[in-house]
């Protein structure tokens, strides 16, 4: 199994093509806000198969495309942290710590 920084690195492999492509065919590779644009699109996209699932929307596969969306959006974060230089594991773990404690105070 894949930790979070092998997940990272191997988006980041995959946006350094994308980056190569991006050049090829539009004359520049994307930067952090056309990446940051792509994935409030990821979203979009994300919000219409969530809807599908919950039977407001008819979209064939959606299991698969919804897993697929998923990951995009996965890929995003992973990609845009390390673009603006988050530890994203580090801020994972530190925001988890601090919502377990929120939430742990507010049962008690």
């Amino acid at each position: 199994m894949s930790d979070l920084k092998d997940l990272q690195q191997r988006a980041l492999e995959i946006r350094e093509k994308y980056g190569r492509l991006e050049s090829k065919e539009g004359g520049r590779e994307w930067d952090r806000k056309d990446l940051m644009m792509g994935f409030v699109g990821d979203v979009g996209d994300l919000i219409k198969l969530v809807q599908a699932k919950e039977g407001v929307r008819r979209i064939d596969d959606v299991d698969a495309k919804l897993a697929h969306e998923l990951a995009d959006c996965l890929w995003s974060v992973l990609v845009l942290a390390e673009k603006y230089g988050v530890d994203i594991e580090a801020a994972f773990t530190r925001t988890m710590s601090e919502l377990d404690a929120r939430i742990t105070e507010k049962l008690a």
